[in-house]
């Protein structure tokens, strides 16, 4: 179901737009390492302080512990519910049930956190794949045995859990019993919502996996070398035309070959979603997104028909503006990522990175920039470039009781500083909801992109205060501006992709042609006549991630974009008491609704008016970069 209760059961998910690779090759990533003349190597995360490694005995404990807690839960509360919530103690018994129910998640979250780092630290070995999927088949066998208890607890009347809520401890849980009787609508019958759960592993789960395994498997063939998907990314922000160039027409190449691969598994997704959205009732096919996003339709709506509007004064004007410092009227799309020829050409080693990203942090809030740091200290990233580690970056949140980790694959380029300043963001907002618990911690995903882009406007800001050079600096305007198209242009024609592909996969299949007419449609309506689309383009819908681990949540992006633009104005603006503000803000974690929580900032995300003030932060960053010529 779309809820929170157990978020903490899945494989860390991407959090970086898929648009923004941050790896090249292991060589450049060793140059990357160094500061200021030094060499330093690039860390790698400690995951001993989940488990000592995949064999551990304390694994075989824990996932005994997790079957055996399990089956008590299920033993003491199932059938019961109902009758002891109405009972004169009802209140404090069912804050011991939660209790009880958080422990367990809390377990669960941690086991399924580790082999899901472990995986995407090493996708292709074939331990660590078996240990991922029999992890995950053991958590969702043992959870089986939990699925009455949100069924039960949506059955009982509001009156009745009204008046149990009287007791603080109980009280202590409203926002998670609020949030888990949204769902309610949309719930099933005991033994159906039990089919679901146990198919997952071998419905969307399993597809999920061929996806990823898929795409690490892959190989390029850029100038007599065959490179793995991210290196091959990279080569799209190389310097070199030729190089651009080669490694376009190696990944159009590559994935034209697995085209009906990748078709299979999108058709098998859409049509798995389209089931479950069916049988649940939603109307609208990102509807259950939304739930879980805890945001309502129409904010969405009017989101994504802002920035679609904004197409012409964003994305169009500035390829425009690309091209002609390139000296063409268009581009080809293999440059819509590449590098300006006024770019600086050094590379910015990891302890600079790390320098810049503390005092940006530090000078807005020292309590931020502690927390950072700790990620650094304590080896809570992991960031070289290795054969078979999953491409892009993520901060997952893993569980309360443990901390968060950070993935990238660092290779010294700005976007590589900004990449890490945004899943830096991630990890200081999961370490301050941490003390809300497995239950209430977790933020929808619209907050959750919060504190990253705003992470990322800090270092932004910071690298423009300290850069002198002219062009230096109209570079990394160009830059921020180019991260902000992919952030909130590209996101929602991502978005206006997916909702096409669920759309038409209900009158039936979908080849592999007609998805990359889709994505041509919608790549052509956001990019704008700069960009020159060439054959080969059509297959690129295949390596975004998100489309098959999460859909629809690419519009979160954007949406956390366009909401840090209007919340930097503010504290531009008004900068007093607005570090502790916003803080307060992280640490509610998900406590709280993203409106009652912008409330403090005088920001309303319902105004129609709000989207097009996001917008205009990036209309006004291009006005500057004409100015400049």
């Amino acid at each position: 179901m779309a809820s929170r209760t157990s978020a903490l059961r899945k494989s860390p998910a991407k959090s970086k737009p898929a648009t923004k690779t941050a790896s090249k090759a292991k060589t450049s990533a060793k140059k990357a390492a160094g500061a200021s003349g030094k060499a330093a190597k690039l860390p790698e995360w400690n995951l001993t302080d989940l488990y000592p490694a995949i064999d551990a005995p304390e694994v075989a404990r824990d996932l005994d512990k997790l079957d055996a807690d399990c089956v008590a839960f299920e033993s003491a509360y199932k059938g019961k519910i109902a009758e002891q919530v109405a009972a004169p103690n009802g209140g404090e018994w069912l804050a011991e049930a939660i209790r009880n129910y958080e422990a367990i998640d809390d377990l669960a979250g941690r086991l399924a956190s580790y082999a899901g780092l472990a995986h995407a630290g090493n996708t292709v070995d074939a331990a660590i794949s078996k240990f991922y999927g029999d992890v995950s088949e053991r958590i969702t066998a043992a959870s089986t045995h939990l699925l009455f208890f949100a069924l039960e607890l949506n059955r009982v009347d509001d009156v009745v859990i009204e008046r149990a809520m009287a007791v603080p401890s109980l009280n202590h849980y409203r926002p998670w019993i609020e949030d888990l009787r949204k769902d309610k609508p949309y719930q099933l019958e005991d033994r159906v919502e039990q089919l679901f759960h146990e198919k997952s592993q071998t419905a969307y789960g399993a597809w999920n996996r061929q996806f990823d395994q898929t795409i690490s498997a892959l190989r390029f063939k850029v100038g007599g070398k065959e490179l793995a998907i991210e290196p091959t990314l990279t080569l799209l922000q190389d310097r070199a035309p030729e190089k651009r160039k080669a490694a376009a027409q190696a990944l159009a190449k590559t994935f034209k070959a697995n085209e009906r691969t990748f078709a299979l598994i999108t058709n098998t997704l859409a049509k798995d979603k389209e089931i479950s959205d069916r049988w649940r009732g939603f109307q609208d096919i990102a509807d259950s997104r939304h739930l879980a996003n805890r945001v309502e339709r129409e904010v969405v709506d009017a989101l994504v028909a802002s920035v679609r509007a904004a197409y012409p004064r964003l994305s169009h004007r500035y390829y425009k503006m690309k091209a002609r410092w390139f000296k063409k009227k268009t581009l080809p799309y293999w440059d819509r990522n590449a590098p300006l020829p006024f770019a600086a050409k050094s590379q910015i080693g990891w302890n600079d990175a790390k320098s810049t990203i503390l005092k940006a942090y530090g000078d807005f809030s020292p309590q931020m920039a502690g927390i950072a740091e700790r990620f650094f200290d304590d080896r809570w990233i992991d960031a070289p470039v290795r054969p078979g580690k999953a491409p892009g970056a993520f901060s997952h949140p893993t569980t309360p009781s443990a901390h968060p980790y950070v993935l990238m694959n660092y290779q010294g380029k700005p976007r590589d500083v900004m990449t890490l300043a945004h899943e830096l963001g991630h990890g200081v907002h999961q370490v301050l909801a941490a003390k809300q618990g497995a239950l209430m911690a977790p933020t929808p995903l619209t907050l959750a992109e919060t504190a990253s882009v705003f992470g990322e406007m800090l270092t932004f800001k910071r690298l423009l205060a300290q850069t002198k050079n002219a062009k230096e600096r109209q570079a990394l305007l160009a830059g921020k501006v180019e991260d902000m198209i992919n952030t909130v242009v590209r996101q929602i024609a991502f978005y206006s992709f997916e909702r096409a592909i669920h759309t038409e996969r209900r009158n039936g299949e979908l080849t592999a042609e007609r998805i990359g007419e889709i994505w041509l449609s919608v790549q052509g309506e956001s990019l704008g006549p700069a960009i020159e689309i060439k054959p080969g383009y059509e297959t690129y819908w295949m390596y975004i991630p998100h489309f098959i681990h999460s859909p629809f949540y690419v519009y979160a992006y954007a949406f956390g974009d366009c909401l840090v633009n209007s919340l930097y104005a503010v504290y531009e603006n008004a900068s007093e008491g607005f570090a502790d503000r916003y803080l307060a803000m992280l640490s509610a974690g998900g406590t709280k609704h993203y409106s009652e929580l912008l409330q403090p900032f005088g920001l309303d995300a319902k105004d129609p008016k709000f989207w097009d003030g996001g917008l205009s932060v990036i209309e006004n960053l291009i006005a500057e970069l004409e100015e400049m010529g």
